[in-house]
């Protein structure tokens, strides 16, 4: 047993990014089988009968009872969930109780909406917030401009402790009732997806600005960025070559962890907006108590999460090649 861990050992020091790469994909797929499990067993521990709970609490039970066979859940579990990963396995996700219509169709509609939102809010929270953090660490360091250090602090802190809900109502009272310069909801065109992303992206711009502000006041701190500035050189070589990449792995691991929470937000703030996509999809399954529906939803958005965050784990690993080595 000792030998093959010591070639295993030995192999990692000498590729220590294929060592890396395949401790990533290892936990993926203990988390998805996680969230597999998880997901099938939501519907077994839900209260109630959810078949019962589709066809009405006047549905014969002959009705009932044919409705259980046909779906499998007369089954064992085992036998079930076995099912359950052979289906998963040639793309079935089940069929909606209520209307029949099979998952996988609803998801094709529904899921480019919801990437639709998703996406440009999450460029849009990296995009803004590093330049926005930086910026506010060059202009408060070592305690200069306190007055704006405070308005910085304040603008963000409150952005950041609003739930997605509020955000979104206010952004509707506000720029659609009030100004009227954007339609108050549904999917009508670009001018549509403004309020939606910006509902999405606002907190995590302002809870990533706050940290990229912090990590880039350590990195203006330390002893070669101080050489740096006495060599007088300029200021877009001093801060985009020597603070921005040694700030860079901390804050880029916060903006992956951000993502998670911005693809749940888009449960609530498709319900605000009406918009066509997965969020809007779940909330009606679980409203309708279609439970098949949200079983699959929910498998899918836990699966776009752990997928996105092993390729953020890749990033980071590319950017900062010293992470691959500290893990061995």
């Amino acid at each position: 047993m000792t030998a093959p861990l010591s070639r295993l050992t030995a192999m990692a020091r000498r590729h220590p990014w294929t060592a890396f790469c395949g401790r990533r994909l290892l936990r993926l797929a203990v988390s998805l089988c996680a969230v597999f499990t998880g997901s099938f067993a939501m519907i077994h521990l839900i209260p109630g009968d959810p078949v019962r709970a589709a066809l009405g609490i006047d549905a014969a039970p002959a009705l009932v009872a044919a409705r259980r066979h046909q779906l499998g859940l007369d089954q064992p579990l085992v036998a079930q969930y076995r099912h359950y990963l052979s289906a998963l396995a040639h793309g079935d996700l089940g069929a909606s109780l209520v209307t029949g219509t099979p998952v996988a169709e609803l998801l094709e509609t529904r899921l480019p909406a919801t990437l639709e939102i998703a996406l440009p809010a999450f460029l849009a929270t990296v995009l803004v917030a590093f330049p926005a953090g930086l910026l506010a660490a060059i202009h408060t360091r070592e305690g200069r401009r306190p007055r704006g250090e405070l308005v910085f602090t304040a603008v963000t802190a409150t952005l950041t402790g609003l739930p997605d809900f509020v955000l979104a109502a206010g952004l509707t009272a506000g720029l659609a009732v009030g100004l009227e310069l954007f339609p108050i909801a549904g999917a009508t065109g670009a001018a549509s997806l403004v309020l939606p992303v910006l509902a999405l992206a606002l907190a995590p711009t302002a809870l990533l600005a706050r940290i990229v502000r912090v990590e880039a006041l350590r990195v203006l701190a330390e002893d070669y960025v101080r050489t740096a500035r006495a060599k007088r050189l300029p200021s877009a070589a001093l801060y985009l070559r020597h603070v921005a990449p040694n700030m860079l792995t901390a804050s880029l691991t916060v903006a992956g962890s951000l993502l998670p929470a911005m693809i749940a937000g888009t449960v609530l703030v498709e319900k605000v907006f009406a918009w066509p996509g997965v969020g809007s999809a779940l909330a009606q399954s679980v409203v309708a108590q279609d439970y098949p529906v949200v079983q699959a939803m929910v498998l899918v958005l836990g699966t776009t999460v752990l997928v996105a965050n092993f390729l953020v784990d890749l990033l980071l690993g590319l950017l900062d090649p010293r992470s691959t080595i500290r893990e061995m």
